[in-house]
């Protein structure tokens, strides 16, 4: 449009200068060289001022002029009815009694410091004397910090160059932390694990785009994603022009991954002239919240092996565990343990300081595990690395902690377990606490959370509730969760910003509020869900 406008001025440039020559009618005096500044200075401006006049209302960007993978890309868990959260939080600022409630209880992501979770105190000990080194040279550090943090954050300095946290990194990561992390990897496995297969990024999510970025050249591109997924996934494949493949888990067997529904998604998506690159599976779950078997993890190993595809396994929940039966296994443990070596499986695993029993979100630490690619794509890898030349050197240093957390026999150990082993078993009572309320009300349905930090309840709403939410122009579950917010102020995310199946509605609420909370939190939920159900019985 606006290259049309430019060359519609030019045009009318061209005749008014015509039309003056014309006019003007034969001159005694000799014409002017072409070049001559006069001539050359009067059609500058000319063309100026209708460039200008050409261009008034035509603004420089507006919706109709943005990439339109913007547009299509959406972030359920920061969306509109997170807005409208923060807009009702400025309004309780501002006059208190103004509302039914008084905060807002932000159940919408996993975010567990902002509700109240305190950090681990070794890996804050080693973080703040590795930010400012001055203070080991300190006598009285020592009485203030433990021994082995004193020792931890030296080692750490010694492996970063000049010891300048405040400076940029090798673009994978400083390759000391990086051996650390692997060591962690190996130690958890029982498998060898590679520092230069390591790429420290800002979590997770950094590393998801990266790989979205390698692997989708076009809209022919597809990526096998769970049903219901972390969003970030099909927001990730919309801004790099790529296509979501969906695979549906199976509600009525606690969220399982079948996998001859993988292949019924990508014969479907082939049929359609989709080429599908990966296949991502999310352990444990998110929003779902459960923790694949073994069993189940190997086929899934194998059906990638089959089907030439690589396998980014988000893993960010690994150590959130709630129940006895269940325990975490690494793709690339399951991997090795069936003989599969980085000749066979290209294999992507990502892991983040922002969940487990850490918290650390805003640190924005983590890292991705590549194996199984050549040396070329290595290489192209590491060029889109370097891109943003390096991850922050806290989010680094916390990564290398968190997978090498202090041993039996340091003086942190027994401190650093009980506070460990008390995040992780108030959140397993919270999560039973939470599910056993959701189920004992009509019309919800709620599996086990038997990992990460959520529940994923189903609505089963009255077809008056649909009408309504149809008639305001919104989907049913979004509509139950704009009402809960409205008169309780507990924010969760509407089932439908994570894909469902059609005709189910859903909503995701963490565990996260502190457990002092979560009777308050069951009370006033149950209050509000009888209420809804009484207005809109059918």
């Amino acid at each position: 449009m606006r290259r049309y406008a430019a060359d519609k001025a030019r045009r009318a440039v061209a005749a008014s200068l015509r039309a003056a020559s014309r006019s003007a009618g034969p001159s005694p005096a000799p014409a002017p060289h072409p070049r001559s500044p006069a001539p050359v200075a009067a059609m500058a401006a000319a063309l100026a001022r209708a460039m200008s006049t050409a261009s008034v209302g035509t603004p420089a960007v507006s919706i109709n002029t943005i990439n339109p993978k913007v547009l299509k890309c959406e972030y359920a868990v920061r969306g509109e009815i997170v807005t409208h959260a923060q807009n009702l939080q400025q309004e309780l600022q501002k006059n208190p009694e103004s509302l039914p409630f008084d905060e807002i209880l932000y159940c919408n992501i996993g975010n567990p410091q902002s509700l109240g979770q305190q950090p681990v105190t070794f890996f804050r000990e080693v973080l703040s004397l590795c930010d400012h080194p001055v203070l080991l040279d300190k006598s009285e550090t020592h009485a203030l910090y433990s021994s082995d943090a004193i020792e931890r954050a030296w080692q750490i300095l010694d492996k970063i160059p000049g010891r300048a946290t405040g400076a940029y990194s090798h673009s994978q990561g400083i390759k000391g932390l990086r051996d650390e992390i692997a060591a962690g990897i190996a130690a958890r496995d029982g498998f060898h694990a590679s520092g230069d297969n390591i790429f420290l990024t800002d979590g997770a999510s950094p590393a998801v785009h990266m790989m979205m970025q390698l692997l989708i050249s076009s809209e022919k591109d597809g990526i096998l994603c769970p049903i219901p997924q972390y969003p970030l996934y099909s927001a990730s494949i919309a801004l790099h022009g790529g296509s979501l493949v969906p695979y549906f888990l199976d509600e009525e067997t606690g969220w399982g991954l079948e996998v001859d529904e993988l292949k019924k998604q990508l014969e479907e998506a082939r049929s359609k002239g989709i080429t599908v690159r990966a296949l991502v599976v999310i352990n444990p779950g998110n929003p779902t919240g459960q923790v694949l078997a073994e069993e189940n993890q190997k086929k899934i190993v194998e059906f990638c092996k089959n089907e030439g595809l690589v396998l980014l396994a988000d893993e960010v929940y690994q150590e959130n565990i709630y129940v006895e039966d269940k325990q975490f296994h690494s793709f690339k443990k399951i991997a090795r343990s069936m003989g599969y070596t980085d000749d066979d499986l290209p294999l992507v695993s990502f892991q983040s300081v922002s969940k487990g029993y850490y918290g650390e979100c805003g640190k924005r630490g983590g890292y991705m595990e590549v194996t199984g690619f050549s040396p070329e794509v290595r290489e192209q890898i590491y060029k889109v690395a370097s891109v943003n030349l390096c991850s922050n050197i806290s989010g680094q240093i916390l990564a290398s902690l968190v997978m090498n957390p202090p041993k039996a026999g340091d003086e942190s150990f027994e401190s650093f377990m009980a506070e460990r082993d008390g995040i992780l078993s108030s959140l397993a009572r919270r999560a039973k606490a939470l599910e056993e309320a959701f189920n004992s009300l009509e019309g919800i349905t709620c599996n086990k959370a038997e990992g990460a930090m959520y529940l994923f309840p189903r609505l089963h709403l009255p077809q008056k509730a649909i009408g309504a939410a149809q008639a305001a122009g919104t989907a049913p579950d979004a509509y139950y969760a704009k009402h809960l917010l409205e008169a309780t102020g507990i924010l969760v995310v509407p089932g439908s910003g994570f894909g469902q199946v059609p005709g189910t509605w859903h909503f995701r609420c963490t565990i996260l509020p502190q457990e002092d909370k979560i009777p308050a939190i069951i009370s006033r939920f149950k209050e509000f869900h009888e209420k809804f159900m009484d207005e809109y019985r059918d």
